[in-house]
């Protein structure tokens, strides 16, 4: 998903390990050279504390084709819900009882990496050069922290464009907006129906930034090491104006910033409030369940000068460096980045990060293919210890620019001047 979370105290994250030749095994070597069976732990929150979906995919076909192709290697699973396993990981640093895997969210990897409890995996593992190149650009940068890599992309998503056919028919349109300037056109054609344009929950990065890139603005540049002059450059301003002038008009609801009260996207886009929302594949779930005659148009974000550019989500797999057994854990690592355990949680509704598993994916659900189809050009937020932070400073200096009592330039100026402080090692 999106989230992002902050860590108070040292913690360490880990990931899973992979299917390679049967009959291989990995542990302790004796004197005789035969090897001992190791167990390894795996600490994720695939049934977030009760859905068993996946969870059911993971311990009934995965866990036991990887021991079957790996005898002496037993994975022994522990679900946590999501919200809990920064606390859990948390405790059990402070005792020593860490894991050897997690499946992490991709927002922890450079805390953790900073902490120094990560395995950095581009050291590590002899063939990581090639499985880096199998997945997602921009999934692969979330694991990337002071020029190496701690982990690898588990499974991953994207915000794409998400329009009602209802709004497409109120606009006269037969399509849904490929640029900013349709999207500007068709926020004109909806005056007076009492449907929104656009609509969002909120202007952290998740939010904002998908804009920004396609505009061709940035956040920072490329290294990460300076905002200002990135973040309020001309085209950045631009993006953010765009959005700016459309809330003023009216055709961007104050959902955007901060009131609870307001209609939610998830709600607002099936029930005719809004013509379009950015959202992931988790939607079509949801919708299909509450909106059962809802058919959600799916499309690429609009394409400004940067062309069309999305933000990365998932979770990424990683290794704990307290492990004492990382040639196990580092062959389940490979075996999550095969065809067997990717598409088996496609089947889950998780989206592979693999683009040569994309066609299989999308004979799976056909939706998908819009979604990885962005994924080739998505990129990642910052990958910093303090990017939930980044949330904090874009939604607090941003929301006076919409609410008129700031320029944009002010704004993202302001802004760029505070994450140019994170960069430089602030809080």
């Amino acid at each position: 998903m999106k989230r992002f979370s902050t860590i108070g105290s040292a913690v360490a994250l880990a990931a899973s390990v992979a299917l390679i030749a049967a009959g291989c095994s990995s542990g302790s070597a004796g004197t005789s050279g035969a090897t001992k069976p190791v167990t390894i732990t795996f600490w994720g929150a695939y049934g977030n504390g009760g859905n068993s979906t996946q969870q059911d995919a993971l311990n009934k076909e995965l866990i036991p084709a990887f021991e079957k192709a790996n005898p002496g290697i037993t994975v022994k699973y522990v679900d946590i819900a999501y919200d809990s396993l920064l606390q859990k990981l948390t405790t059990s640093a402070a005792g020593d009882q860490l894991p050897d895997l997690v499946r992490a969210d991709l927002g922890w990897v450079p805390q953790f990496a900073d902490l120094g409890t990560l395995v950095p995996l581009s050291d590590k593992m002899s063939d990581f050069a090639t499985l880096s190149k199998a997945v997602y650009p921009g999934s692969l940068a979330t694991n990337l922290y002071k020029g190496k890599y701690y982990g690898l992309p588990l499974d991953t998503n994207t915000r794409v464009l998400v329009t009602s056919q209802k709004a497409l028919d109120a606009a006269k349109m037969s399509a849904p907006p490929k640029t900013f300037d349709d999207l500007k056109t068709m926020a004109a054609a909806l005056k007076g129906t009492g449907m929104s344009v656009f609509a969002d929950g909120g202007l952290g990065a998740w939010n904002i930034s998908p804009w920004i890139w396609s505009g061709g603005g940035a956040i920072t540049n490329a290294k990460q090491t300076k905002s200002t002059g990135y973040l309020n450059d001309a085209k950045s301003v631009a993006a953010v104006q765009m959005l700016v002038d459309l809330y003023k008009e009216g055709e961007i609801p104050n959902l955007i910033t901060g009131n609870q009260g307001a209609t939610s996207t998830s709600d607002g886009l099936p029930g005719g409030n809004y013509a379009n929302i950015l959202d992931g594949p988790w939607m079509q779930g949801i919708w299909s369940g509450q909106y059962p005659d809802f058919t959600p148009v799916y499309s690429s974000v609009p394409a400004g000068d940067g062309g069309s550019v999305s933000v990365v989500g998932g979770e990424d797999i990683v290794l704990t460096s307290s492990s004492k057994h990382q040639d196990a854990a580092m062959k389940f690592i490979r075996f999550t980045q095969s065809e067997k355990f990717q598409i088996a949680m496609v089947k889950t509704g998780q989206m592979t990060v693999v683009p040569a598993f994309a066609s299989q994916q999308k004979g799976i659900a056909a939706y998908y293919g819009t979604f990885a189809e962005q994924l080739k050009t998505a990129k990642s937020r910052l990958a910093i210890p303090q990017a939930s932070n980044v949330d904090t400073i874009l939604s607090t200096e941003l929301t006076p620019a919409f609410l008129g009592t700031a320029t944009v330039k002010e704004a993202l100026t302001k802004a760029a001047g505070e994450i140019d402080g994170l960069l430089a090692g602030g809080k």
